[in-house]
């Protein structure tokens, strides 16, 4: 009698790894991340055409918006992917990227806060 010594295939189907998500937080963090780098670009193409900032972060608020609605997107997209990841057991390349990006913003973003220039 041999023993069967392969991973029972369910185990395999839930752990594959694959480039796009399945689930819908996976979606939602990509659709995130999308946004912040169209709002990045964006803010780069208003300040391109001409538009600068004053004395205060809320002088003008046709960059203001933009680049608050990057960050906004940028930082949410972090702790979606994160509870896909963890709840949903998304394993997609893409999500994980979503997360590292969304880290990285959500770093720079504390640190505008925390030590302000």
């Amino acid at each position: 009698m041999a023993i069967d010594m392969r991973p029972h295939d369910d185990y395999n189907k839930n752990m594959r790894i694959s480039f796009l998500p399945k689930t819908l937080l996976g979606k939602w963090s990509i659709g995130l991340i999308i946004a912040f780098f169209l709002f990045l670009v964006a803010f780069q193409l208003l300040v391109a055409s001409g538009q600068r900032g004053g004395d205060t972060f809320f002088s003008n608020l046709v960059l203001t918006v933009p680049i608050l609605l990057a960050g906004t997107s940028g930082v949410s997209a972090f702790p979606t992917g994160l509870i896909g990841v963890i709840r949903s057991k998304e394993r997609s390349v893409l999500v994980f990227l979503t997360i590292l990006i969304g880290f990285f913003v959500l770093s720079f973003w504390l640190g505008e806060i925390l030590s302000p220039h």
